[in-house]
């Protein structure tokens, strides 16, 4: 789809919608009435308002989606109807996609190229994997004795409840409620206070594709209310996240004291990005390397945010990837003037600066970067941050950012270079360059990553899965994979 800036330009003028709850297929407001305001990281003025929604509303959501599910209209429906249903919905969504990437670039700051590739064609694409998928994966018979015929059938879990973070909704979320709903589940979607706009209008297509009441519901409001309420639900089968570790901890502790759901968790990570000096082609690492970073201002869970370097193509490449930040051009995330767009939240850029400060405080050299930008316009802007002379007790190296702050170093050695990727408690993604196919077998089987990108960045596809070790979660989004977080295996054993 080719952007035009008038046509862009038009859909900015439109009046945002007010953030009502999507329940049993209808929008409502919260039951007591209160609303939250949505603030546009563009100008920092407030855009609309959003249900500030309650446990009441969260019981309502997931009443409804536990009498669709037991009701059976898409938890038993043949596969080959729900996959009909489930791609009318992608065609849907790609057809109103610049529509629904404009509105969640008003509500999130992500640059508009990025958002309509990113957000609806992306979530329309991964609908279409799982939903192709549904009527070709078959059951087992297992090897038995003559007289005994042993089944194994796989089946939807439930309830599924889905909480998804303001960077990328579409994009996360579709990775999760997809492969939820083509399994047969019914799902409660809790959005981001901070995003909310696009997914409601994503959900509101679905019913109109045809899911069956209550199968797809969303309840806005503040995590700290309607995210407990979720996650403390008696009712809810299975829970999956995408955020903060913090959160991701008190989601555990929810399902403890209700009913030892099962909680699936990406937690975000502090990747590590290795170039040695033998890699095929200096040049191409670092600028993937300053994308792979400053891309939607690092607020991309596999953002490569820690460098090193091998010491002899230090100097050199480190001088690439500042004229790589240098170039990029951070405004108005809604004008093809700019390359990237803005910070989500006031608090995202609050939490950027006072990190690079922290940062010099403790030793670092700011080798570009550091400051926020049009602060006069009211939104939320920082440039691109690059920071040398960091050391593994750094918070800049040790704490997730999810700001646009590379922290960088050299290396001497692949033993050094390999304790340098592993000394974080993350392990969700890593970059390694090398053109020795040996190193990169051995290097990449020492990182402690669920990801090692080899000569690229953020190639993988939804067919690969996505999933962290240690501290960056369990479990794994995209790929077939996916459908074993929201399927329960169940044995027949049959005396003939």
């Amino acid at each position: 789809m080719s952007l035009n800036q008038s046509t862009i330009d038009a859909l900015r003028q439109l009046p945002a919608p007010i953030g009502l709850n999507f329940i049993d297929n209808k929008a409502v407001a919260a039951a007591s009435g209160d609303e939250m305001p949505v603030i546009s990281p563009i100008d920092g003025k407030q855009l609309t308002v959003l249900a500030a929604s309650d446990g009441e509303d969260m019981n309502r959501a997931v009443a409804a989606a536990r009498r669709s599910f037991e009701a059976g209209h898409w938890s038993r429906m043949a596969p080959a109807e729900r996959k009909k249903i489930l791609l009318t919905w992608a065609d849907l969504i790609d057809r109103n996609a610049l529509e629904i990437a404009v509105l969640g670039v008003r509500d999130n700051g992500t640059d508009i190229r990025m958002a309509l590739k990113g957000e609806p064609q992306s979530a329309a694409a991964t609908i279409r994997f799982y939903a192709e998928a549904i009527d070709k994966r078959n059951g087992e018979i297992t090897p038995t004795r003559e007289d005994v015929l042993s089944l194994i059938h796989r089946e939807p879990v439930g309830v599924v409840g889905v909480i998804i973070p303001w960077n990328f909704p579409l994009m996360i979320g579709s990775w999760k409620w997809a492969p939820a709903l083509a399994a047969g589940n019914s799902v409660v979607v809790k959005p981001s206070e901070e995003a909310s706009l696009s997914v409601l209008r994503v959900i509101e297509l679905a019913a109109e594709a045809g899911m069956p009441s209550g199968v797809l519901n969303a309840v806005n409001g503040r995590g700290s209310i309607v995210g407990e309420a979720l996650g403390l639900h008696m009712d809810v089968d299975v829970l999956a996240f995408t955020g903060s570790g913090g959160v991701g901890r008190r989601l555990l502790n929810y399902s403890a004291r209700s009913n030892m759901k099962r909680v699936y968790l990406e937690l975000g990570g502090k990747s590590p990005n290795l170039v040695f000096a033998d890699a095929p082609d200096i040049e191409r690492a670092a600028k993937e390397t300053a994308a792979s970073i400053f891309r939607n201002n690092g607020q991309v869970c596999v953002a490569a945010s820690r460098l090193a370097v091998e010491r002899s193509i230090y100097k050199d490449f480190m001088e690439i990837v500042r004229t790589e930040a240098l170039a990029m051009k951070i405004g108005d995330p809604l004008s093809l003037a700019f390359t990237t767009g803005a910070l989500a939240n006031a608090a995202q850029l609050a939490k950027t600066g006072a990190a690079v400060t922290r940062a010099a405080e403790q030793g670092a050299v700011v080798y570009y970067g550091g400051h926020q930008l049009h602060a006069e316009g009211g939104g939320f802007y920082h440039e691109p941050t690059i920071l040398t002379s960091v050391t593994a007790d750094m918070d800049i190296v040790q704490q997730e950012i999810f700001g646009p702050v590379l922290a960088a170093r050299p290396f001497d050695s692949e033993d050094e270079a390999v304790a340098i990727a592993n000394e974080t408690v993350f392990g969700l993604s890593s970059v390694l360059w090398t053109r020795d196919l040996s190193r990169a077998h051995r290097v990449s089987s020492r990182i402690k990553s669920g990801v090692v990108q080899i000569n690229c960045y953020s190639g993988a596809d939804i067919t690969t899965p996505l999933g962290g070790v240690r501290q960056s979660g369990n479990g794994s989004d995209r790929s077939l994979h996916a459908f074993e977080k929201y399927e329960n295996l169940k044995a027949k054993w049959i005396q003939l």
